[in-house]
């Protein structure tokens, strides 16, 4: 596939070069510890080649936890791959020491989301950053949906490529649009009316869209079916076009829970009390028999309540696919959760470090980051 933008792989020789490197880098930190490092061995290769190549590396990120504002943590994990030359705290400390590195040295910028120029995309606070580089290179896949300095603007003010990563998460990403056959899309989770466009768009690409999770729950309801307690969109919708597409598929058993007992029951014989948690044994059966045929698999969003615990559906449905043999990728945090938990995260094709960037590029086929990059 051709991409539609520069490479750093384009790049022949980096060395003295300042490089200005996007990662994503928010990842989970519970007290002192990184509780889960996907996206930042993700990015590991890319900070590895730039070392060896010389360049001078200036790392720049976010983080937004419950728990700390400050990436001091995760520079410090990082540390025990590679030096971490300086981790700089401020920004209007980095010129300074931007200055004073050497061939092969990385820095790291505490998190830019400190300065409110970066959510609301500042102009000035982008021309601050690209004032520390001569190239910048965007390796943040999974922000690439946002409007923000660090993604659409500073690539905008000098020389600027796609990393490694981002330039595999496009190509890997997009074998979703002219698919090998027969080619199985699984969706779960919730926000329905964001995930629409979606489920509208691949119910014309693909032989079989399974939608799962509480996005199964708006489906129920257009048909008729009691949804009780359960999760449902506030929104009103008219889902007929969806509701009857032949390639649509939906749970024929679920997991529910009233307060009396929890049980497994087919959607008609859901009550008013009842709260649809999980996929049943006998969609995980359905499934798996239309995946053993399948080419290419799809997935994104647990099919359970994954914050409430039910996460044995996704478990099951992960190990089918495994068990398919096809084609496979994966996206979305509480997924790659699921999928990790059970050791398979080496047994997919490809795992995408992006959740609501991954749906967006499927819904749409760019990112504002990407298209940034274009100009």
């Amino acid at each position: 596939m051709q991409t539609p933008f520069k490479k750093l792989s384009d790049l022949k020789d980096l060395r003295g070069k300042r490089v200005l490197l996007r990662l994503d880098l928010n990842v989970p930190i519970i007290g002192d510890e990184v509780r889960d490092d996907f996206r930042i061995r993700r990015s590991m290769p890319t900070l590895e080649m730039l070392r060896d190549a010389g360049a001078k590396t200036i790392v720049i990120s976010h983080i937004e936890s419950d728990l700390t504002d400050s990436l001091g943590r995760i520079a410090s994990y990082i540390g025990t791959f590679v030096p971490i030359k300086a981790f700089i705290g401020k920004l209007n400390d980095a010129p300074g020491i931007v200055a004073n590195m050497v061939d092969g040295d990385i820095v790291m910028l505490d998190n830019l989301r400190h300065d409110l120029g970066e959510k609301a995309n500042d102009p000035v606070f982008a021309g601050r950053l690209a004032s520390l580089a001569d190239i910048y290179v965007n390796d943040a896949f999974a922000v690439s949906h946002r409007e923000h300095a660090s993604i659409v603007s500073v690539p905008r003010l000098i020389p600027s490529y796609a990393g490694p990563l981002l330039a595999e998460e496009v190509s890997e990403l997009s074998k979703a649009f002219e698919p090998e056959r027969p080619f199985v899309f699984l969706l779960g989770g919730a926000k329905f009316d964001t995930k629409l466009p979606l489920i509208e768009k691949f119910l014309k690409i693909a032989d079989y869209v399974f939608v799962g999770g509480a996005l199964a729950n708006d489906l129920f309801k257009e048909k008729g079916y009691e949804v009780g307690k359960s999760l449902v969109s506030n929104l009103s919708m008219n889902l007929k076009h969806i509701e009857n597409n032949p390639k649509l598929l939906l749970p024929d058993d679920v997991v529910s829970a009233n307060p009396m007992d929890k049980s497994v029951k087919s959607p008609e014989e859901l009550g008013v009390d009842d709260n649809i948690l999980d996929a049943g044994p006998r969609t995980i059966s359905e499934l798996s028999d239309v995946m053993t045929g399948a080419a290419f698999v799809l997935w994104n969003g647990p099919i359970g309540d994954y914050e409430k615990g039910y996460s044995e559906g996704s478990e099951a449905l992960a190990q089918a696919i495994v068990e398919s043999g096809a084609r496979s990728i994966v996206g979305g945090g509480d997924t790659i959760a699921i999928i990790a938990k059970k050791g398979l995260l080496d047994k997919f094709s490809f795992v995408s470090t992006g959740g609501g960037a991954m749906l967006e590029f499927l819904a749409k086929g760019t990112l504002p980051g990407i298209d940034a990059l274009k100009s």
